[in-house]
């Protein structure tokens, strides 16, 4: 095993698969990412219990090389060498094997010899079937999980809560997300996928957050194959898999209410910007409660105490109001997350009771919609 690379190019592969590797591993060749290097480039793999991610550099990319190969090889490295050549001083960097399970590494004047561990022992990614493999843009991707992992569960007592659902039918991809207190539904048009069926597989929360980290980089047609035991993904040069949970996931469209008794509509940066306001005394309180009422002449009351702070009343103009008055307490936060998910300006808030679940959808937009439970104060 001996080749050159571009600095720039192994950093910025080595930061992606770094994310999948974790130094509290209890399986030391866990601890570190996976170097093999043939004629078709060098391919690093990082791997947890959870996630793997694998990405390939190739030799050369746009005309310019990237890899000067003497000699193939693997070799598996512990995770700190992702901080070693960050550090290195010059553009080019060397990697010779040495010894079996040394390697080698030089660039400019600085000269590291490095252990690694027996590339046999490293866990082979599974390759997997096509048959439920369909196509997404990356872009909506993203916005799909942004608009729901934010909702997931952080408590391990109900793991399956800690993921997200994903459910494909009739080419329309959704995503359920829930903790209990909240939930966001996501849905999307999938094109040519209308003979796949997908039903309650439930993808890991930080799974999906380091995969939407990823995403930022690249704006291309993701393909995205589904099976009993992992969600595979691959854009461009990059391959993510994650393991799926056990268990089952409640039936949320039984849980999303049929019958509206008020709805509002209003300016959602408006909202936002009272609830924040609010939310300054209302974090002091243990559900960092905030009330909303709404008044005559198209205006919504905003509000929050705290016998520590003292308390804070502010007025926001709505739109249109339908229905009963509306007196609720809630939780500023969740309610200011499913606001920041939501790309439209104006909103819906939809009210089933007192101590009902509340909607928050966007006007005209029927694929997103964010349900909180009220706070019950008396």
């Amino acid at each position: 095993m001996h080749f050159t690379i571009n600095k720039s190019s192994l950093v910025y592969a080595l930061s992606h698969v770094n994310k999948a590797v974790s130094s509290k591993n209890t399986i030391p060749i866990l601890t570190g990412i996976k170097f093999e290097i043939n004629e078709s480039g060098l391919t690093l793999t990082g791997a947890d219990s959870d996630i793997s991610i694998q990405i390939k550099v190739p030799l050369q990319a746009e005309g310019k090389e990237i890899i000067k190969l003497f000699e193939v090889g693997a070799i598996v490295l512990p995770r700190y060498v992702f901080d070693i050549v960050r550090k290195l001083p010059a553009d080019e960097i060397e990697f010779k094997k040495t010894e079996k399970l040394s390697i080698f590494i030089k660039s400019g004047l600085s000269e590291f010899r490095i252990n690694g561990y027996d590339v046999d022992e490293y866990p082979e990614i599974q390759a997997v079937s096509d048959k439920k493999s369909f196509y997404v843009e990356s872009s909506l991707l993203r916005t799909m999980l942004r608009q729901t992992t934010f909702a997931i569960s952080n408590n391990e007592s109900r793991p399956i809560l800690t993921g997200v659902s994903w459910n494909l039918e009739d080419d329309i991809l959704k995503f359920y997300a829930t903790d209990s207190h909240r939930l966001a539904v996501k849905e999307a048009v999938i094109e040519n996928a209308e003979e796949i069926k997908i039903s309650g597989l439930v993808v890991p929360g930080k799974a999906l957050k380091e995969l939407a980290k990823i995403l930022e980089d690249y704006d291309s047609r993701v393909k995205i194959v589904a099976s009993s035991n992992q969600l595979y993904v691959e854009v461009d040069n990059i391959i993510f898999i994650s393991r799926i949970l056990d268990g089952t996931y409640p039936d949320i469209p039984r849980i999303i209410p049929k019958q509206i008794e008020s709805e509002i509509t209003l300016d959602r940066n408006q909202l936002i910007d009272s609830i924040e306001r609010a939310s300054l005394i209302a974090r002091d309180s243990r559900n960092n409660i905030v009330k909303l009422v709404t008044l005559e002449n198209n205006l919504v009351e905003i509000s929050s105490s705290s016998q520590e702070l003292g308390n804070v009343t502010e007025l926001v103009e709505i739109h249109s109001i339908k229905g009963e008055d509306v007196k609720i307490s809630f939780n500023a936060k969740y309610v200011l997350e499913a606001l920041n998910a939501i790309e439209n300006d104006e909103i819906v808030i939809e009210f089933t009771g007192a101590l009902s679940p509340f909607m928050l959808k966007s006007v005209n937009q029927e694929n997103l919609l964010h349900l909180i439970l009220p706070i019950r104060t008396h």
